[in-house]
């Protein structure tokens, strides 16, 4: 906050420095008034500040004089001053009429190039300079038919310039409610009332494009953010009041577009005003609600919308003679709103401090301005610029705290929604493996006792299903990790002949009942083991193997692996899955990487498949730096190949690594082993202990952890087959206090969810290894042999 404050009082510093210095210089000589009509300045240095031509002033009410005419009953009224500020006869003038000035001028005999800066009045004027019309604004006349309003200011050049000057101001007003004039008439060096001009000039476009600009940044956040309405209401605030900066005071719209209509200009004037502050008060009352009360915010919005209306609906010189009343009700407004973001300020809210400075800034501007308005303070140009500046800076702040504090809601509720996605595909993946253990566990077991041909016919198909079931929940999952960055990939001596081989034994059948051919192709000098990733690499292979075959309905599908280049360290091969299967149009081939997406919905209807396994061998490969590549012709068929460089192994895969697969048929591999088996799912005992107790292991059984430390036998028990999600003990606690107690038998356990899900906590638990559900026998077999020898 300190650092906040030191760069706002240096930006205020440097811009704010030329606006202190142009206020001096434009400074007015104000004890220097003129008397009875005349003004002398014959021992004045009018190279150094403009003076301001006030004083009395000879007033000809109720008459239009030229050049040459004579002044009738002329009257001494103060310069400058509205009508009904005057008394004639006992009587104040009218607002509307109209009225000659009239002012001499003594100028001294040395004095630079001079020039006239001249303000709007009330609501025409005509200005004559010894004899010559010199400026005008609108069309002065004796009635609403002959004289027509317009506001703008002006700087003239004098280009004659005796030792004196005459000047003939003709006035007249029907249709405001104030006539006459406001403003004081500068005089002084050309150059350097042009320069101060340019600069206010300036000054009102620079506000006005900020406002504007900022507006319609503000309005575009709203469109394609979460249409909050705090920042529609901010930038419409901005856009409307924008009208207000170059709309009034020196009215640069109007000197831009001199035809404009003056009652068309007066009308957005006053309109913007009571529409800003409305906006204004819908912006407070929605930036903090908690900090508003809602009838007193409805009751100033009401007001301000009544105004309004009344704007639209009436003549100006209703509404005009309205607007004193509406200016007060606008610093109540203001007041309420300080009010409000001190209460905001005081509960902390975001961007609090900054919104309850940016409205004590725009009360001080506001006040500069009226009192402008009302003639009781001198023009302060520079102030009134840094004050807007300030204002808008602040709101900004104070609406990118909102932001801020909104982006870091919404990231924390994705990081929620991350991890309840997550938790939930956890819990169903948990869920739905352990059906499909009993389902496929028995599958197996059905088709391990000699079914008739009929009966292994349907138990294929059931296994099928159910293994396609599977493969589809591992996509999900794996997608899952992928996208939460939490793959890891294994660096491992293995085998790719060997892994290529295994995945295409195990699509044969497939290929087979579809009537297509499954080729392997393998370079005859890949004869070197490498390091990577078995599963990985596995999982790629197989997904575009099995992408293949699915869109393949008559002809081949060949895995090819040829050695690209080969050396001591390292061999950079390509890997390509080549089919004779529909194809993919051009248009269609970047599309089908993405997740849950085929080439058309009529090939998820004729086809199935949920679109996971391209995009989840995409990201593998893409997370180690490998590109796949595709070529493909519609009814032609499609190649997908990518190209991976593996560092050369010094060591030999494996078994475990080298083969996927087993065909053992001894039914007696677990003769006189006893195994204590740990589970509390009904379908799940049976499935494990059927397949167990086939193979010649003892069994015996605990439904829980607790139950599973009364029943162990260390003289008995070889092995434990510990489910990890149990009721009363799970098995990570029953797990931890047999390696209290000193316990070291083998505990494997058998999960429902991944193993990289719960293998850290599960390894540090003390457990010996991880058989993921569902399983079929033989990984089962290969996993217990691991840690037991069997009796002979």
């Amino acid at each position: 906050m300190k650092t906040f404050f030191r760069i706002l009082f240096i930006v205020f510093f440097l811009v704010g420095w030329p606006f202190h210095e142009n206020m001096c210089n434009a400074q007015t000589t104000s004890h220097i008034t003129a008397r009875k009509g005349l003004l002398d300045l014959r021992n004045q240095d009018l190279y150094a500040k403009p003076i301001a031509l006030n004083g009395e002033w000879l007033l000809s009410w109720g008459q239009l004089l030229y050049p040459g005419d004579s002044v009738i009953n002329p009257y001494l009224t103060n310069f400058p001053s509205l009508w009904n500020d005057n008394i004639i006869n006992g009587k104040p003038l009218p607002s509307q009429g109209y009225a000659t000035y009239k002012l001499v001028i003594l100028l001294p005999k040395n004095r630079p190039n001079l020039a006239l800066e001249l303000p709007d009045v009330y609501s025409s004027y005509a200005l004559y300079v010894n004899g010559s019309l010199v400026a005008k604004n609108g069309q002065p006349g004796k009635n609403a038919h002959e004289a027509e309003p317009f506001w703008t200011s002006k700087t003239v050049y004098l280009p004659q310039q005796p030792d004196t000057v005459s000047l003939l101001l003709q006035v007249s007003n029907f249709w405001h409610s104030k006539g006459g004039t406001y403003k004081e008439i500068l005089f002084g060096k050309q150059d350097q009332l042009y320069l101060k001009r340019e600069r206010d000039t300036a000054y009102d476009l620079v506000l006005t494009g900020c406002l504007f600009m900022g507006g319609l940044f503000f309005l575009g956040l709203y469109l394609f953010g979460k249409k909050d309405k705090t920042i529609l209401y901010f930038s419409l605030f901005c856009i409307v009041y924008s009208y207000r900066m170059i709309g009034t005071n020196l009215y640069v719209l109007h000197t831009i577009f001199p035809s404009l209509n003056w009652f068309i200009a007066i009308h957005l004037e006053y309109l913007t005003l009571t529409l800003g502050v409305a906006l204004f008060g819908q912006y407070t009352r929605h930036l903090y609600p908690e900090d508003t009360n809602p009838m007193v915010m409805k009751i100033m919005i009401w007001f301000c919308l009544t105004f309004a209306a009344i704007v639209v609906l009436t003549k100006p010189i209703v509404f005009t003679g309205l607007i004193n009343i509406f200016l007060g009700v606008m610093f109540l407004c203001l007041a309420y709103a300080f009010f409000v973001n001190i209460e905001a300020a005081r509960h902390k809210r975001n961007g609090s401090v900054y919104a309850l400075f940016s409205t004590v800034v725009v009360l001080l501007v506001f006040l500069v301005i009226n009192l402008d308005y009302f003639g009781m303070v001198p023009q302060i140009k520079g102030a009134v610029f840094i004050g807007y500046i300030s204002f808008f800076f602040l709101q900004s702040l104070a609406l990118s705290h909102r932001f801020a504090y909104t982006f870091k809601q919404a990231a924390m509720q994705a990081q929620q929604g991350l991890k309840a996605k997550s938790e939930f595909l956890s819990t169903m993946s948990h869920e739905i493996r352990t059906p499909l253990n009993a389902v496929i566990g028995m599958t197996h077991l059905l088709l391990h006792n000699k079914p008739r041909q009929d009966q292994k016919k349907d138990l294929d198909v059931l296994l099928f299903s159910a293994n396609n079931l599977l493969s589809i929940v591992n996509n999900i999952l794996d997608y899952n990790k992928i996208e939460e960055g939490k793959i890891h990939f294994e660096h491992i001596p293995m085998n790719i002949g060997v892994i290529a081989r295994n995945i295409v034994a195990g699509f044969k059948m497939q290929a087979e009942e579809k009537g297509i051919t499954l080729k392997l192709d393998i370079d005859d000098s890949l004869i070197k083991e490498i390091t990577g990733d078995p599963t990985r690499t596995g999982q790629v292979i197989n997904n575009l193997i099995h992408n293949a075959i699915k869109f393949t309905k008559e002809g081949w599908v060949c895995l090819s692996i040829k050695v690209v280049t080969v050396s001591d360290e390292f061999i950079t091969m390509k890997i390509s899955v080549q089919d004779t299967g529909i194809g993919i149009e051009p248009g269609k081939q970047l599309l089908i990487f993405e997740r849950f997406t085929q080439a058309d919905s009529s090939t998820s209807r004729s086809y199935g498949g949920t679109g996971l396994g391209l995009a989840i061998s995409k990201k593998i490969l893409e997370l180690q730096g490998i590109t796949l590549q595709l070529q493909s012709e519609t009814n032609k068929g499609s190649i997908f190949y990518f190209t991976q460089t593996f560092p050369v192994s010094k060591e030999k895969a494996s078994a475990q690594q080298l083969s996927l697969r087993t065909n053992e048929t001894n039914h007696q591999r677990l003769k006189g082993v006893s195994i204590l088996l740990v589970e509390d799912n009904p379908f799940n005992i049976l499935v494990a202990q059927t397949i167990l107790e086939n193979s010649g292991a003892q069994i015996d059984i605990a439904t829980n952890g607790q139950e599973a430390l009364s029943t162990f036998n260390a003289q008995k028990h070889k092995l434990i087959l510990m489910d990890l999600h149990m009721p009363v003990m799970d098995g990570y606690e029953a797990t931890e206090r047999l390696r209290d107690k000193g316990e070291t038998i083998p505990i494997i356990a058998l999960t429902a969810n991944t193993a990289q899900e719960v293998e850290g906590e599960a390894y540090a638990a003390g457990l010996t290894d991880i058989i993921v559900k569902p399983f079929n026998p033989d990984n089962l077999h290969q996993v217990i042999l691991q840690y037991i020898q069997p009796a002979v």
